[in-house]
């Protein structure tokens, strides 16, 4: 069987310029309008059939070669809200959003996977093209699935990639069942009464009510998930006051929760829940909760896993026991409706993702590229 990445690599020039071109221009979750128009003008230089508008601004390519297998290959295109310090030269031109998490070389490696399966043509069935909007938390996967995504474009199996900082260029990592947790983001009302600081027994103060809940949160993990089980109950923020004299009437704290299991979520939400009440009512005030699930955990079907491991190994280094994240994916939506698997590529020595001194590796897109071209051409194979 022929190696991909050799294949692609003979095109790193030109989609190196299309990546560099992506992360110049980032835009933000369900606003990808010239990425999505980027994509679409190069599929269709490709000769390959197009449908735009796919859940707002997603994009899905079709190459049809047989009635074998149908396959669906998925990248996610958006960028976040944050500055960027990189110092490239490709470095973001809109202030205050930034290629910060490598969706922009996401995208490319769709891309160059795309034109090699187009030119060689060495699998038998239909290869569905995915390139998704909003994955950092507008809910483009579920946009796209409400849009008919699987009915549309219908899959045997699906596969998703990433890029991860820190592992060498060419290496893989991936794992079967959960490979990355479910992420909900909270906000708790502290309702009180407020008056002067100067009468604090005049006021029922929220301030104290609030900071009694954020240390009551501690125990969920530590007092009712089992020790064999994961989950993080994160407060990011305590909104209170504006003046030094002053108690305010209300506080209002909010933060995250991971958890590889929807049942561990429903679970911390539930004691989150009782918690704020009830510490708020011993304090003479009240609290309501707000909890939104983000996307649920990430889980990767056994088989699929092994399908998609199999075509890395055939490139470079595979992980194949690669630990699991606390970081969340929305793919995961389209792993409940379609078996599949997400694995995650090399970025070499690079900073983090959501650094604003991130990079994507253009090394890495061959690679990239070459490993969702694999899993075709193995779980489609033409005969003859």
């Amino acid at each position: 069987m022929t190696n991909p990445v050799e294949t692609i690599r003979q095109w790193q020039d030109e989609f190196t310029a299309i990546r560099r071109d992506i992360h110049a221009h980032p835009e933000l979750g369900l606003e990808e309008h010239r990425t999505a128009a980027l994509v679409a003008a190069k599929l269709r230089e490709m000769g390959i059939e197009v449908h735009e508008g796919v859940g707002k601004t997603g994009v899905v390519g079709v190459i049809r070669n047989g009635n074998g297998r149908r396959i669906g290959l998925r990248a996610d295109m958006d960028a976040l809200a944050m500055v960027e310090e990189s110092g490239a030269g490709h470095a973001s031109t809109i202030p205050g959003k930034m290629h910060g998490c490598g969706h922009d070389g996401h995208t490319t490696m769709l891309l160059a996977a795309a034109k090699y399966l187009q030119e060689t043509r060495r699998f038998d069935g239909t290869v569905h093209l995915i390139f998704q909007p909003g994955e950092e938390g507008a809910g483009g996967a579920l946009a796209m699935l409400e849009d008919g995504l699987f009915e549309r474009f219908p899959c045997d199996a699906v596969y998703g990639i990433h890029n991860r900082p820190g592992l060498p260029v060419g290496q893989y990592g991936l794992r079967p069942g959960p490979m990355m947790a479910g992420v909900a983001f909270y906000d708790i009302v502290v309702q009180g009464v407020g008056g002067h600081g100067a009468r604090p027994e005049a006021t029922v103060d929220p301030v104290v009510m609030g900071s009694a809940v954020v240390q009551a949160l501690q125990s969920i993990v530590s007092r009712n998930v089992p020790p064999v089980d994961r989950a993080v109950v994160s407060v990011t923020r305590f909104d209170a006051g504006n003046a030094y004299n002053v108690i305010p009437d209300r506080v209002r704290l909010g933060g995250t929760v991971r958890a590889f299991s929807r049942e561990m979520m429903e679970l911390v939400e539930k004691r989150m829940c009782g918690i704020a009440e009830g510490v708020a009512s011993g304090f003479g005030g009240s609290a309501t909760v707000d909890f939104r699930v983000i996307t649920t955990p990430l889980v990767n079907d056994p088989a699929e896993t092994e399908a998609l491991a199999d075509a890395a190994a055939s490139l470079g280094d595979t992980k194949r026991d690669f630990p699991a994240v606390m970081g969340g994916e929305d793919f995961a939506f389209m792993l409940e409706k379609c078996p599949g698997a997400y694995l995650v590529t090399g970025n070499g020595d690079t900073a983090e993702v959501h650094n604003p001194k991130y990079d994507f590796n253009d090394e890495a897109i061959p690679f990239g590229a070459g490993v969702l071209a694999a899993v075709v051409e193995r779980k489609a194979p033409r005969v003859g």
